[in-house]
């Protein structure tokens, strides 16, 4: 049964190849040129049907390999075309920023904030409340945004903290943040239509509790920022507990 249902299938392909090649010939040219979609029909026919070669008549088998190449080449250079920066977000993004300091040795998000308005003092204040008192870090990483101005400048000088510029069009020299902002997203924000600026901060908050005390991070050997215990066997069966509106599971042992 397999048998027939193979010849019924290469004879399918063989009475398309030759119709292709007879259509090329009826073409109202005295030579006739393959175009870019009978390529992409000989090349496409190559892959499926392993006996393409002995029904071409117009064509050497040689010239559908070279073309299967020249789209192979493309796609790749297509694929890795030059790309500096961020992508730039839409207009509907950038009314609600969500600013975000992260302690680069576990991965613990210190402080965020969101504003509609974003400007060089208000970031400036974030700092201050990520950092009271004596706990501020020696070198802060940030990029070239303009909301990291004089006022930013003169207050985190204050607090003797040393500042760490990445270059230009340069995110992954942040990769720590730039990793964060992309599993914010694809983990949380592109699942929920944020409704107005409070809204979004209980959402990030929601977020980050699971970030800190469930996500399993590979650079921490699958641990969470804060340590977990291990529970053996002893303690119980396992129990799932929904997080972040049910998006994501925690499986722990009941007591």
């Amino acid at each position: 049964m397999v048998s027939g249902l193979q010849s019924r299938a290469e004879l399918a392909a063989e009475n398309l190849a030759f119709r292709q090649q007879r259509a090329i010939l009826q073409r109202p040219v005295k030579r006739p040129n393959l175009s870019r979609r009978d390529r992409i029909f000989w090349v496409w026919l190559s892959r499926l049907w392993r006996g393409w070669r002995s029904s071409l008549l117009l064509i050497q088998p040689e010239t559908v390999i070279r073309w299967h190449r020249e789209g192979f080449r493309l796609y790749w250079r297509w694929k890795s075309r030059r790309r500096c920066g961020r992508p730039k977000p839409d207009a509907e993004i950038r009314v609600l920023i969500c600013f975000v300091v992260l302690r680069h040795h576990r991965r613990t998000v210190v402080h965020f904030n969101v504003t509609s308005h974003p400007t060089e003092c208000w970031t400036a204040q974030q700092i201050v409340e990520a950092f009271p008192y004596d706990t501020a870090p020696r070198y802060l990483l940030r990029d070239r945004d303009r909301i990291y101005g004089r006022c930013f400048a003169n207050r985190v000088h204050s607090m003797r903290v040393e500042e760490v510029v990445t270059a230009p069009h340069s995110p992954w020299q942040n990769p720590f943040v730039e990793r964060l902002i992309g599993s914010i997203g694809r983990e949380r924000l592109d699942e929920v239509l944020v409704r107005s600026e409070a809204h979004l901060q209980r959402v990030q908050s929601e977020y980050f509790a699971y970030h800190h005390a469930s996500r399993p991070h590979q650079s921490l050997d699958g641990d969470a920022p804060r340590p977990r215990e291990m529970e053996p066997p002893s303690q119980g069966r396992i129990v799932e507990e929904p997080q972040v509106g049910g998006l994501h599971h925690r499986y722990r042992r009941a007591a």
